[in-house]
């Protein structure tokens, strides 16, 4: 008698048939992220379906407690499947997790759930996270994979922060986004060459990156700076914000957004921070301080060309960031963003952009913590900071949401135009 599969794994001969999706969090980063993996011989597509009955499909088979970013991408992945447009016995789905203890790190069972509440249970799930990863034979992380993936998020980085320092502010409409097309071509082809993800590689196309978007002729007007800080999901995904990000500009903002890589890096340090206050494995912490280290280097490299390079606001350093929350909040406080998002609150500040939109998805108690409930002491620090929260969530509308963003628009406004 055979062994029976799993209905939810994903088989080394799934890897030639089938179709992998995944949400789309990162409209740039995860363009390059694709093409790795497609690099990796694998089959794959962002999911770019949109629409208010995404929310309703997700509320079908996630209980409303649950927090919007798992509502509303388990509804994207549900309707995706649904359209027709997909072979139902030849097609995965793919997640990242967070792990520790955001409710993230329940993200894939509520999937496997709704799926077989849908009467699609053999669908495959593959669960990507920076901790343990499930076993699955037909998905592979290798060495130079996390290689290419890793150079990847970096290249992201930097072309959306100096993309969103060059848009609002170009001579000729659509030549920032051309540059970054041509970019993340550029990056795909180096990768499929087996090269452009090295730390030299990666510092040396930094440098001709900045300078390619330097080279952009720009009419320095007066703009309102606005910072975008929040849960991860809600904070990138334009599908959970409302594309924000595009209301702003379409309001004259020039937008600011923290990278990813601090995220990752926040993620690592914090159970080395555990295993320095409370004890644990050794072993455990010199591996995660090499990859911790690893990505520092990313991190500086970044930082080095854009101040040498260019006059474009270059981000904090991670450490830097962690020295700014100290003050104000205790580095224990680590559940979700946790002080994270109250260290990039105040590097928005201290950088200029003093307008934020701290997004807050439905049901995440630690953000509402640590963002919402930080503005106050924020405030108290630094008196021009101008920050609105915004609730994120199934019975929220879009008039609304926009609604209380003009008015915190309009107090920006008046700071810099009723004084000129």
């Amino acid at each position: 008698m055979t062994e029976r599969v799993p209905l939810h794994l994903f088989t080394k001969e799934m890897k030639e048939t089938h179709t992998l999706l995944f949400p789309n969090m990162l409209p740039l980063h995860f363009q390059l992220v694709q093409n790795v993996l497609k690099g990796s011989g694998y089959k794959v597509e962002l999911l770019h379906n949109e629409g208010a009955h995404l929310i309703e499909e997700g509320l079908r088979y996630v209980h409303n407690d649950t927090c919007y970013p798992a509502l509303i991408t388990i509804g994207q992945m549900i309707d995706a499947l649904k359209s027709g447009g997909y072979d139902l016995e030849h097609v995965a789905l793919i997640m990242t997790q967070t792990g520790g203890g955001c409710r993230a790190s329940n993200y894939i069972y509520l999937l496997r759930k709704a799926l077989k509440d849908a009467g699609m249970e053999q669908v495959p799930v593959i669960s990507v996270s920076l901790g343990k990863m499930e076993n699955h034979p037909g998905f592979k992380l290798t060495f130079p994979m996390l290689r290419r993936l890793l150079a990847a998020l970096a290249y992201g980085d930097a072309l959306m922060l100096l993309s969103n320092q060059t848009r609002p502010y170009e001579k000729e409409k659509g030549q920032t986004d051309q540059l970054v097309d041509d970019w993340v071509q550029t990056i795909s082809e180096l990768f499929q060459n087996n090269t452009g993800f090295s730390l030299n590689q990666v510092r040396q196309n930094y440098s001709k990156i900045v300078c390619d978007f330097s080279r952009i002729p720009l009419k320095k007007t007066p703009k309102v700076k606005v910072g975008i800080v929040g849960e991860i999901f809600v904070k990138y995904s334009p599908l959970a914000n409302n594309h924000l990000q595009n209301f702003l500009e379409q309001e004259a903002c020039e937008v600011m957004v923290p990278g990813i890589m601090q995220f990752m890096l926040y993620a690592i340090d914090m159970p080395m921070e555990d295993v320095r206050l409370y004890g644990g494995s050794k072993f455990a912490k010199q591996a995660s301080m090499l990859i911790y280290t690893y990505l520092s280097k990313f991190e500086a490299a970044l930082i080095d060309a854009v101040k040498t390079k260019s006059d474009f606001t270059a981000p904090a350093s991670y450490s830097a960031l962690k020295e700014k929350a100290r003050p104000l909040i205790g580095i224990g406080c680590k559940m979700g963003e946790g002080w994270l998002l109250t260290a990039e609150m105040v590097e928005l500040v201290e950088s200029g952009y003093e307008n934020i939109v701290c997004t807050q998805p439905f049901g995440c108690l630690p953000n509402h913590i640590a963002g919402k409930g930080m503005i106050s002491s924020i405030r108290n620090a630094y008196p021009k900071a101008n920050i609105v929260a915004i609730d994120y969530d199934p019975g929220a509308t879009k008039v609304n949401q926009e609604n209380r963003i003009k008015l915190m628009l309009a107090i920006g406004k008046e700071n810099i135009f009723g004084n000129l």
